[in-house]
Parts: structure tokens; C-alpha cells; sequence
């Protein structure tokens, strides 16, 4: 099994074959140096989009050289087979075919997935962290992309991911557990998920949610795997965990409706309609999946 993989199998936005070089960071000089070569390949984004060439099912990221590239602020995403990869945050031309991970990430080849969630997520850290948090004062980027420095106190500031635990309940009758947000559509129903709050563990995180979101206690909660969620910055940690009753009782601030499901019970309501899964790009698809025991009928699915 691939180092990058968990009890899950690989997750679709979890592939990259990119060198992250974090040691070429610090050195301005082979960032000037690579960034004129012509080899060097560029990544465009803008607002989690980017260019792409899409062929039937599949899919892959349009690269420019650095001089196709416009101005804007430049990302050091790696290096690969001796390419050097950068992002550049710009505004795409307005008759570009482009496309967003929840869009393009299941299709992508594995370097261009890891591209471009490393793409989107540096940008959406960049965008929203302008500012150094102490003193208010604007900060300068440096190290590649990878560091906000402010010029008035000195303080460094580096990006931040926010984890949150996702996971698959349960009960005593070997049910699946599914839920719909107050904002989504009927019949669009995923796996319940949160935050981690400050000084807890994620096995506390996963048990408040469950228990603050369908009044649920859980058991044995097992760790399976995890993967990048940039929209915008969090890491989803994927569980397994066992109910010890199938009561509910919903908050109606986080949830419109849950549901306990048998495998014929899932199977039937995704081919009638009935019920849309999550995407196969995102960590909760590959959890129901596990416990259903194949893939589904992709028909049954949301994209966005």
C-alpha cells in the first residue's frame, strides 16, 4: 500500500506526485532562476478555478511556461522529474474552459490533482490572511508562497489547514447513518462531519458532534484515513464509529433530517432517486462505500 494511502484505499484528492521541495523555499535564488526557465510550468488560479483540456471522462491541467504566464502573486507548488511547478493567483481569460476541484478533481491524473489542491488551498490562505493578526499591518509574502511576513513587527505567519473529523455511524444493526443540512436540497444526504474545537482530541470531536447534531453516543470510534478539503482550508479525518442506540434527536440549527439505512434500504433509494450521495471526490463517498462494500452508482451523486 502507497505511504499516502489508509484503510480507505487512495482518496482522489489525497494523489500527488509533486516533490514539495521545502527546503528551495528559502532560497530566493533558484526561485528567480527556475522561474525564467522554460521548462518551469505554471498553474493559473482564480477563485479555486483554473484552466483545463478535458477529453471525454478524463481530464488535465493546462500548464503555461513562465513567460505565457500573467502577473500575479506565484505560489512554489515543487518540483517533479526536474520541473519546477508554481501557482500563479490571476484572473482567467473569459472564454477559458476552466473548472474547480469538485468539478475536475475525480478526473484529474495524480500530479495535476495534487497541483491543484495545493493551488487552491495556498490561494484561498493568501486571500483571506492579508493582514498580520497582532498589529493589523499588511504583510509581504515570501518563501515561495509559504510564509506572510509583517513588515512592522517581524512576526512570521504560515498557512493553516482546520481539521475536522468525518465519519460513518453505526448502529447496533449494522445501519448506515445519513443526514441532510438545513441547506441542502431533499434528498441530498451525507455522513455527519465537524470542526475540531480548541484542546480537544478527535475522538472527543467526533463523539460531541454526533451526540450535539442527532443526540447520539458512539463507541469505538476507527481511524481509516484523511484528505484535503480546500473549501478553503480544512483536512478531513475519516472514522468509522459505532452507535450504542438508534434514537434521534436532531438539532434543527445543523440538521433538516437523519436517517439509519440498510444496505437494500441505500441501494434502492440511490437507483429510484431518491437519495444523492456525496461526489467520489470527496472522503464521504469513499466511507459510505467502504461500509456498502462496492462502489455506487455514480448516477445517484452530487457534484456541487
Amino acid at each position: 500500500m502507497d505511504i499516502t494511502e489508509g484503510l480507505l484505499g487512495p482518496l482522489l484528492l489525497s494523489r500527488s506526485t509533486i516533490d514539495r521541495s521545502a527546503q528551495l523555499r528559502h532560497d530566493p535564488d533558484w526561485l528567480e532562476r527556475v522561474w525564467h526557465d522554460p521548462s518551469t510550468r505554471v498553474l493559473v488560479i482564480s477563485d479555486g478555478q483554473t484552466l483545463v483540456k478535458r477529453s471525454g471522462d478524463e481530464a488535465e491541467l493546462v500548464l503555461l511556461t513562465p513567460a505565457e504566464a500573467p502577473e500575479g502573486q506565484r505560489h512554489l507548488l515543487g518540483v517533479a522529474d526536474g520541473v519546477a511547478y508554481f501557482s500563479v493567483s490571476a484572473k482567467l481569460p473569459d472564454d477559458a474552459d476552466s473548472a474547480g476541484l469538485r468539478e475536475a478533481g475525480s478526473i484529474l491524473g495524480d500530479r495535476d490533482a495534487g497541483l491543484f489542491v495545493y493551488a487552491v488551498a495556498l490561494e484561498s490562505w493568501h486571500a483571506t490572511h492579508r493582514f498580520c493578526p497582532q498589529c493589523g499591518a499588511e504583510t509581504t509574502v515570501t518563501q515561495g508562497g509559504h510564509v506572510r511576513v509583517c513588515p512592522n513587527d517581524g512576526s512570521q505567519h504560515f498557512p493553516r489547514v482546520d481539521p475536522a473529523v468525518i465519519m460513518l455511524i453505526r448502529d447496533p444493526d449494522d445501519r448506515l447513518l445519513l443526514a441532510r443540512g438545513p441547506q441542502w436540497p431533499e434528498g441530498r444526504m451525507s455522513v455527519l462531519a465537524g470542526f475540531v474545537e480548541p484542546g480537544e482530541s478527535l475522538e472527543a470531536a467526533l463523539a460531541r458532534e454526533v451526540f450535539e447534531e442527532v443526540g447520539v453516543r458512539v463507541s469505538d470510534p476507527r481511524y481509516l484515513g484523511s484528505q484535503p478539503w480546500p473549501f478553503p482550508r480544512s483536512l478531513m479525518l475519516g472514522f468509522f464509529a459505532r452507535a450504542l442506540t438508534s434514537d434521534l434527536t436532531l438539532d434543527p440549527k445543523e440538521i433538516a433530517e437523519a436517517r439509519w439505512f440498510t444496505r437494500e434500504e441505500l441501494r434502492v433509494a440511490v437507483a429510484t432517486g431518491e437519495l444523492r450521495v456525496p461526489p467520489p471526490v470527496s472522503i464521504a463517498r469513499r466511507l459510505i462505500e467502504t461500509w456498502y462494500g462496492s462502489a455506487i452508482d455514480e448516477q445517484g451523486s452530487w457534484g456541487r
